[in-house]
């Protein structure tokens, strides 16, 4: 049966809050920024001086636990994400997803996941307007095939047996990493002076920081498919996608990065991460961190340490786009333990970061599975 969103779900636009009542309270507001697909975030959300406001009348407008909200305007047009925790209110060009009886709500979920949808929303955006933006009942004329409710309860406990792995995983990850800092200020942060057997040195000298190469200058050539090219995007995303510029698979090796590799973003938006994306060749404002010394753990967390001095330094920059300079890594500081020292160090924080490495590439996987089998179930080629 052949049916459209409006037939199945309420869709609320969100509420026009007046700019002049956000602020530090305790009622959170959802804005199209706090959608992190496939979450929200509501980390640093303004609230709401709710005695401004009906709160009867703001009912309608409430996200809650499970729920999942919708942008309506600008760059990230489409983009979806669920409320994990708590509650929220709905600001303004953020649509929520109300499911009716007739449809199940994880189902829907995944509908809005399809490829069909986000076509549709590419191909029904209003851009005679400021800015990109689609309507709500544009969004609810979308029409696709509804499944019966017995086989929309499997096809989302499929899907939703996937997705719930992999945020277990990023519940592993996060716990591991709040670990990880820990040990990291416990241990190589808490000394008044340096102990004996220790080393005052800098960034320079534990890491090599290799910057990528200007791309564009390596296009693929006829007979090579080439690898995709790691640019600030996707680190920052975590994969490279069907968008992601690609170049020659013959560029010398030491620009190839694997799974594993530490890189930091040096110019725009300034980020350290480890790279888990597959292999993919290193474009030109990115270092690519290696030591034949030291343990990925270690020249990781020192230049994580000294991130938010580099992007203070890159924001004061008389350029469009703030960087650093490579004399920067010579100056940061770092505490270099004693032989010992590093080693029984490195046995607490090398397996935890060689665990969060394997969550992050299982979840690749899991995610490139969900997606394969999304289609297939939605099309009823499997249950």
């Amino acid at each position: 049966m052949i049916v459209k969103l409006k037939d199945v779900c309420e869709l609320v636009a969100g509420y026009a809050f007046k700019s002049k009542d956000f602020g530090n309270f305790d009622e959170k507001v959802i804005k199209i920024t706090q959608i992190n697909p496939p979450y929200v975030n509501l980390n640093g959300a303004l609230g709401i001086n709710l005695s401004k406001y009906n709160k009867d009348k703001l009912k309608k407008y409430l996200v809650k636990k499970g729920d999942y909200v919708f942008a309506m305007t600008g760059a990230t047009i489409g983009k979806i994400g669920r409320l994990v925790d708590g509650q929220a209110y709905l600001n303004q060009r953020v649509l929520l997803f109300k499911p009716y009886k007739t449809i199940n709500k994880e189902y829907l979920y995944y509908v809005l996941q399809s490829y069909e949808f986000s076509q549709y929303v590419r191909n029904h955006i209003d851009s005679e307007s400021a800015q990109p933006n689609i309507s709500a009942d544009t969004v609810g004329s979308f029409e696709f095939a509804l499944h019966s409710f017995e086989d929309q309860e499997k096809i989302a406990e499929i899907l939703g047996s996937i997705d719930r792995k992999i945020e277990n995983n990023n519940r592993i990850n996060d716990n591991l990493s709040k670990q990880a800092a820990l040990n990291f200020r416990q241990e190589l942060l808490k000394f008044d002076s340096i102990p004996n057997g220790w080393q005052i040195a800098s960034l320079s000298d534990i890491a090599d920081y290799l910057n990528g190469l200007a791309m564009q200058k390596f296009r693929p050539v006829a007979g090579d498919d080439g690898i995709p090219v790691l640019k600030i995007k996707e680190l920052r995303q975590g994969f490279c996608d069907a968008d992601s510029d690609r170049c020659r698979s013959d560029i010398p090796k030491s620009y190839i990065i694997r799974d594993g590799d530490v890189i930091f973003s040096w110019s725009g938006s300034l980020l350290v991460d480890f790279w888990t994306g597959g292999i993919c060749g290193l474009n030109q404002h990115l270092f690519k961190v290696t030591s034949k010394r030291y343990d990925p753990w270690f020249y990781y967390v020192w230049t994580k340490y000294h991130l938010n001095e580099f992007s203070a330094i890159a924001s004061g920059m008389a350029t469009t786009m703030g960087h650093i300079k490579r004399g920067e890594l010579s100056k940061a500081k770092v505490c270099v333990p004693s032989k010992e020292d590093y080693q029984k160090i490195g046995e607490f924080l090398n397996p935890i970061y060689r665990k969060i490495v394997l969550n992050r590439i299982e979840n690749n996987k899991l995610i490139l599975l969900r997606d394969s089998l999304l289609p297939k179930l939605l099309n009823g080629e499997i249950y």
